[in-house]
């Protein structure tokens, strides 16, 4: 089939300025044999077309994402998200520090290792007496050790908070045993750092009031992945470097001198 047999179609697509976009449709969907003569004569131009606006649509939407992202920010230094800050949950750093980061964790998850001993451990550093970490809790659905983990955890912070913190980073160390040793791990972290195990278990119901309280707080913030966190009531996901955090804490205190 020639195209010169649809050259006074093109011609009333082209250059009539009265037709309609409904009405181009229309021939073209009642004459697909335009479109598919184009395509195969003419295959070089039309990827390097498809290419293009690809690419155009894709910055597009990278772009709408981060005016969104930064939109959603500013609305929440107005108005923080407000987790649950127990006092008598265990905090990394000064307990008294005015701003504090809460991190809904997991146990088996390989980021949440990652930012514990990167941007994390960094804050506590430079931030010392200004920042705090409450480590809270989001055991995912595949890492079948993550709730008992989550558990452990918080008994041992009934029990003595500090050693709390070291089971804590103890258990990151062992991360890639937990889900061979399971609970066996975890008994076996308690008594390294010197604990009664039989006083830690006896914590273990409440203790699983706290997580599932966690869980249920994360979800309620539209968290759903770990790591994910709070600095200061304002959101920030995944295992971001340490200028993520430091832009926002930096904002959160500067705003503190003004008041």
């Amino acid at each position: 089939m020639k195209w010169t047999k649809f050259l006074p179609l093109a011609f009333v697509l082209l250059f009539s300025v009265a037709c309609s976009e409904e009405y181009i449709k229309k021939v073209l969907k009642d004459n697909p044999e335009i479109l598919a003569e184009v395509i195969e004569e003419n295959p070089k131009v039309i990827l390097e077309a498809l290419n293009k606006a690809s690419l155009k649509y894709r910055q597009e939407q990278l772009k709408a994402a981060e005016e969104q992202k930064v939109k959603s920010r500013e609305d929440e230094f107005k108005n923080p998200k407000k987790p649950e800050l127990g006092k008598d949950r265990v905090y990394f750093g000064d307990a008294n520090a005015p701003i504090t980061v809460v991190e809904y964790s997991d146990f088996q998850c390989g980021f949440c290792k990652r930012a514990g001993e990167g941007a994390v451990k960094q804050i506590l550093k430079e931030y010392e007496g200004k920042v705090r970490i409450l480590y809270k809790h989001l055991p995912l659905p595949f890492h079948p050790e993550a709730g008992i983990a989550a558990q452990y955890y918080e008994a041992v912070g009934k029990v003595d908070s500090s050693k709390a913190k070291a089971f804590h980073d103890k258990l990151f160390e062992k991360q890639s045993e937990l889900g061979q040793k399971k609970e066996e791990l975890l008994k076996e972290i308690v008594k390294e750092l010197g604990l009664n195990l039989k006083k830690v278990q006896d914590n273990l119901e409440s203790a699983k009031a706290i997580v599932d309280a966690d869980e249920a707080e994360a979800k309620k913030f539209g968290i759903n992945g770990t790591p994910g966190f709070l600095v200061g009531g304002v959101s920030l996901s995944g295992a971001q470097p340490f200028s993520e955090f430091k832009t926002i804490i930096d904002r959160l205190l500067a705003d503190m001198e003004k008041k």
